[in-house]
């Protein structure tokens, strides 16, 4: 579709975005839509290569032109300097979308305590620690959004992601708690929770013909659902039309659940 179809929202205009896990898949999409919108947009990632193209592939299409910081958020000194570089080059982020993850599957016979803790370093604490981080930015500039990634997958379990929906659920009390911490401050907080979202890297690891029809059987609406629905209720829940939408989970799903 045209992306003159779809909203534009002024008050993102020059705000300044940080978005974990940009470089690929959902990721991408949230930047590309939030730096569509004329917002000056940071992402960290892991993935050089995909990211620095990503970069290449907005900059002549866009007011502002991304800034790729690489990140290993599993380490948290390097997630708060990078939020420190972010700061300094193109100033504090007044929105946050935490959106790295994965959801690489697992046997519960076989977790170990040390795979335990490298998947909740990868799909949790970084969150909140990332929330922390920008926060003292958001109060001093008089608010700020905040936005979790979550899934449907903790409300439709999997015997091969235990880990992986153990963190997911954990991250929609995170974003309660969170929300009564900084509502004062005018920080809000929210948490997206998608189902199957079509990226390059569920087409290759996980969607089967079996798995699509499955999907397209569950949800209400009979189409798949692609990044760029995602980023767009994000555009919403970062901008000022949503001011007073905070302490929420928004599920997009299609009606799966």
């Amino acid at each position: 579709m045209s992306a003159d179809l779809f909203a534009s929202y002024p008050s993102l205009r020059d705000q300044v975005v940080l978005v974990t896990g940009g470089g690929s898949g959902i990721g991408a999409a949230v930047v590309e839509q939030f730096a569509l919108q004329g917002a000056r947009v940071a992402f960290v990632d892991l993935a050089v290569e995909c990211s620095t193209g990503l970069v290449a592939n907005l900059a002549p299409r866009c007011p502002h032109a991304p800034l790729f910081v690489p990140c290993d958020l599993t380490h948290i000194a390097a997630l708060q300097a990078a939020v420190t570089e972010v700061t300094g080059r193109i100033g504090p982020p007044r929105v946050l979308v935490n959106n790295a993850g994965n959801d690489d599957r697992h046997r519960f016979e076989d977790i170990t305590p040390e795979y335990w803790d490298q998947r909740m370093n990868v799909n949790l604490r970084h969150q909140f620690f990332a929330a922390q981080a920008v926060a003292p930015g958001m109060r001093t500039a008089g608010g700020g959004s905040i936005i979790n990634m979550s899934s449907i997958a903790w409300m439709v379990p999997s015997p091969e992601l235990s880990v992986y929906i153990t963190a997911k659920a954990a991250i929609l009390g995170m974003t309660r708690s969170i929300a009564h911490a900084l509502g004062s401050a005018n920080i809000r907080v929210n948490c997206v929770l998608p189902g199957l979202i079509v990226t390059d890297r569920q087409r290759r690891l996980w969607i089967t013909p079996e798995y699509e029809a499955e999907a397209l059987g569950r949800q209400c609406l009979k189409r798949l659902l692609l990044p760029a629905d995602v980023a767009r209720l994000l555009l919403f829940l970062a901008s000022d039309d949503s001011s007073a939408i905070t302490n929420q989970s928004h599920i997009i799903d299609g009606g799966w659940i």
